[in-house]
């Protein structure tokens, strides 16, 4: 009868937030997160690093007409899908098509400004 007085007690220890908060792992899990200031107030001078491309007097940054040929490409694509009928297996649309408008963008970046 002890015994069982004692693991009863135990399992409700262990079902208590009072207890929950008092553990090593909670702890842990509680502590701020690091200062980030720093890394923001840097993020604008690195802005300035990536290409410019000039169109009609009017400088644009690359990765802007990156995003735009990444759009236009998937724009390109959907069709093909369609007539494949890939479209009906690819899962939530909006999903599958905004990554595969990311992956062509970065992909376009990558072939038309690579500096390695």
């Amino acid at each position: 009868m002890r015994c069982l007085r004692r693991a009863l007690n135990n399992a409700r220890r262990l079902c208590t937030i009072g207890w929950l908060k008092r553990c090593v792992a909670w702890t842990r899990l509680a502590r701020p997160a690091p200062n980030l200031a720093p890394l923001a107030l840097l993020a604008p001078a690195l802005a300035g690093c990536d290409p410019v491309i000039n169109i009609a007097g009017a400088d644009f940054p690359s990765w802007l007409l990156c995003i735009i040929a990444g759009a236009v490409l998937t724009a390109v694509l959907r069709p093909l899908f369609l007539k494949l009928g890939l479209e009906p297996y690819l899962g939530p649309l909006t999903v599958v098509y905004l990554s595969m408008a990311v992956l062509l963008a970065c992909v376009t970046y990558l072939i038309f400004f690579n500096r390695i």
